[in-house]
């Protein structure tokens, strides 16, 4: 399990490094246009994927897709800080988190059938395909827009500008141990599912797909729980959902629970995340590709570093620590957070 965890830890580390080089590219060139040419640039790692002869051709073509990925999501979010106002933001980044949960679902439930009828290779064509349509598209639809105007400083003068600012670093670093937590627990939930109840692969990613529904709740909910709670209630809301979430993997032994669990810990992760991520949509408004990139690069940095810590534990302790200390150290940083919203 250690040894397959590198293809998830290769893509984050890529995915969190490149970061720092598509967000002043966005700024610079047009976030949309650097958007389609990242998708585009995606079908060559899956499809090197595709052909991997072995788990070290595979854990290459998952750095290349992990390098070439970095540029969507942080530069979309930066798109919607552009031109959403502030007030409205926090809804328009939760439509968005909307449709990369639904990503989400496919990718952990129909890849998982694929993956156990036909094979894991043909779930990597399938993602080469729709980069490829997708990135052509709206690379059709950007071809005629001019690009903004050409940034007055490099791209290290302005990273390092976004960083200058103190609450960047504290969102920064929040994010940062929020992804390792986070993600490094969410990584094993399949594995841990198949070893504690012997159920196929396919039956694993749908429940663990129950993550992707409860972060499609929250988006559907955001408005009306954000308008009764506030930032600081709905960070206090979601790390109580995470540690129950969490620690009911390590202590409910009970299939029929596993689903609501994941989905509390997709609702907990989503609120806590997403207004994270609005507050970080301002941390640099002249500057907003590069300081999204940043937010992402702490994120995915962060997850990487979970995922191997995770990994190790499952090798040489017990895949429950992972849960305990996931939900223990999250429902912490969620009520710190909290206080700072406040």
């Amino acid at each position: 399990m250690g040894q397959a965890a590198r293809v998830i830890f290769v893509f984050a580390i890529a995915y969190g490094a490149f970061q720092l080089c598509f967000g002043p590219l966005g700024d610079r060139y047009g976030k949309l246009r650097v958007i389609a040419l990242c998708a585009l640039a995606c079908v060559m790692g899956n499809t090197m994927a595709v052909m991997a002869p072995d788990l070290d051709w595979l854990v290459a073509a998952r750095i290349l897709s992990g390098a070439c990925a970095a540029g969507i999501i942080p530069l979309a979010l930066a798109w919607i800080g552009d031109n959403v106002p502030y007030a409205s933001r926090q809804a328009a980044l939760a439509g968005l988190m909307s449709a990369t949960v639904m990503g989400m679902l496919a990718g952990q439930w129909v890849v998982g059938m694929i993956a156990e009828g036909v094979g894991w290779r043909p779930a990597f064509a399938l993602i080469a395909c729709l980069f490829l349509l997708t990135g052509g598209l709206l690379l059709r639809a950007v071809a005629h827009q001019a690009p903004p105007a050409a940034a007055s400083s490099g791209a290290r003068r302005t990273l390092l500008g976004v960083i200058a600012s103190p609450t960047a670093r504290w969102i920064l670093t929040v994010t940062a141990i929020e992804g390792a937590l986070a993600f490094g627990a969410i990584a094993f939930i399949p594995s841990a599912l198949q070893r504690q109840y012997g159920i196929s692969m396919s039956m694993a990613g749908g429940i663990a797909a129950c993550y992707g529904v409860g972060g499609f709740i929250y988006t559907r909910m955001a408005s009306r729980v954000l308008a009764r709670t506030g930032e600081s209630g709905l960070a206090r809301l979601s790390g109580i959902l995470l540690l129950t979430g969490f620690v009911s993997f390590a202590y409910v032994p009970a299939l029929a629970w596993t689903p609501v669990a994941c989905l509390l810990v997709g609702f907990g992760f989503y609120g806590l995340h997403n207004t994270l991520q609005t507050n970080a949509t301002q941390m640099a408004p002249t500057a907003r590709g590069a300081a999204m990139s940043l937010f992402a690069c702490c994120l995915f940095l962060g997850q990487s570093a979970g995922v191997m810590g995770a990994a190790w534990v499952a090798d040489h302790l017990t895949d429950s620590l992972i849960f305990v200390g996931a939900g223990g150290g999250l429902v912490m940083l969620s009520f710190i957070a909290a206080r700072r919203f406040r």
